[in-house]
């Protein structure tokens, strides 16, 4: 590979402090050899043409801790070629992928075979979770620590919750002795049972079963009340009500945990599914607007740490039914950053702050070395036209399956190139 230089660029790198115009020096080795506003067109050997951004962004490359990848047992809505496509369209590199798959991932054979697959398919680089109990029933843990052994970052039953508050004490304690990241979805199933949207006035006027806020509060409240005693690293996947931030808030002082949030709950609420709009039926559900008011002002203030995409792809024969019918979930991972920056624009919160919870601090919490452009680190970052208008058409994703959430919504902001171990593998 031959030596990159880019200059004239706006570098935002949280981890390294880096808000500033400058260029970007890349090593034969794929590496970052240098960055900043010391890299210059003054600074350069002669002999080298640079390539000017004319002041395009420059941003680590995403972290998504949150993906549902068809493979194994579902490659039929996404395998890990086409998802690894669709990540780099949208300026991901990293992946997390949840262990929800046929089978399930939730012992070592499989995981070789994961990241077998990951390795031979994928051009981005893959996390993989493995399920807090075996085959995500709620009963009986997995095996931790042989599982960790073999590179398992964290451990969730995606999209089930542990009900059993004895098993969860069990869990929180094996995790604290080993280390382990625990990541939870926070929904209690007796109030959640056979809910669709949101509980209030659009549930009632469209006639559908609804999900309380309170579902996601008394949850979140146990495991913090448990992590008092077991001091695990705890993650809470996705906040979706103003309620959930407040205890976030209050309890973040006394222990430490960590908290993600889904860019569908940043940027919709439950007006936006109109006449049962199935592409927006997801969990947690889209909420009220004050609820999403707040959860753009603990992106702001930091209470919540991490903006995940949430991607779960499902095919077309699995929405195009009734909204009680229809598959829970929506394809995201490459309107992610654009739909991110549309907070940025429209003055909700800074750039800075949206970038730190799309890079750093995801990988931070995963304990990955991603998400940063650090002098001798991997090369992996994406160029952003950050005004650049488009308009989300499924026809044009890249994804297997097109459920998007947000069709034919105008966007402002663009990933142009991205590149992973200093190759760059899209350009638009």
């Amino acid at each position: 590979m031959k030596k990159q230089y880019f200059i004239n660029a706006n570098i935002i790198d949280p981890q390294n402090s880096i808000n500033e115009n400058g260029g970007l020096i890349i090593s034969e080795e794929g590496k970052i050899e240098a960055i900043g506003k010391k890299v210059n067109i003054n600074n350069l050997p002669s002999r080298e043409k640079p390539i000017d951004l004319k002041g395009k962004y420059i941003f680590p490359g995403l972290v998504d801790m949150r993906v549902f990848v068809g493979e194994p047992g579902y490659e039929y809505k996404e395998n890990f070629r086409t998802l690894s496509n669709a990540a780099l369209s949208g300026g991901v590199t990293s992946v997390v992928t949840m262990p929800n798959t046929d089978p399930v991932i939730d012992n070592v054979s499989i995981v070789d075979f994961l990241k077998r697959r990951g390795r031979d398919k994928s051009k981005i680089n893959i996390f993989p979770c493995a399920s807090l109990t075996q085959n995500v029933e709620g009963t009986n843990m997995t095996e931790f620590g042989l599982l960790a052994n073999k590179g398992i970052v964290a451990f969730t039953d995606g999209v089930k919750t542990i009900q059993n508050t004895r098993l969860m004490s069990r869990i929180m304690n094996s995790a604290k002795d080993l280390g382990c990241l625990i990541m939870q979805h926070a929904e209690d199933y007796e109030l959640a049972k056979n809910g669709m949207i949101n509980s209030g006035i659009i549930a009632t006027k469209l006639g559908l079963s609804s999900i309380p806020d309170v579902a996601e509060r008394i949850i979140i409240e146990r495991d913090l009340t448990l992590l008092e005693k077991s001091k695990c690293r705890y993650h809470i996947s996705q906040l979706s009500s103003g309620k959930s931030v407040e205890i976030i808030k209050q309890r973040k002082n006394d222990i430490k945990f960590s908290c993600g949030v889904s860019i569908n709950n940043l940027s919709l609420n439950e007006n936006d599914i109109g006449d049962f709009k199935t592409f927006l039926k997801l969990s947690p559900p889209l909420r009220k607007e004050e609820d999403r008011l707040a959860l753009v002002q603990g992106l702001k203030d930091k209470t919540i740490d991490v903006i995940v995409s949430d991607h779960k792809p499902e095919d077309e024969e699995s929405k195009r039914l009734t909204f009680s019918q229809a598959a829970t979930g929506a394809s995201g991972i490459e309107t992610l950053l654009s739909l991110s920056l549309e907070l940025f624009h429209n003055g909700s919160a800074k750039l800075e702050t949206i970038i730190q919870a799309l890079t750093s601090n995801p990988a931070k919490i995963l304990n990955i070395n991603k998400g940063n452009l650090s002098i001798g680190n991997d090369a992996d970052f994406c160029i952003v036209d950050i005004n650049k208008p488009w308009i989300v058409k499924k026809e044009n994703l890249i994804s297997k399956s097109k459920n998007t959430s947000i069709e034919d919504k105008k966007l402002q902001g663009k990933v142009t190139n991205t590149f992973v171990k200093g190759k760059e593998l899209f350009k638009i």
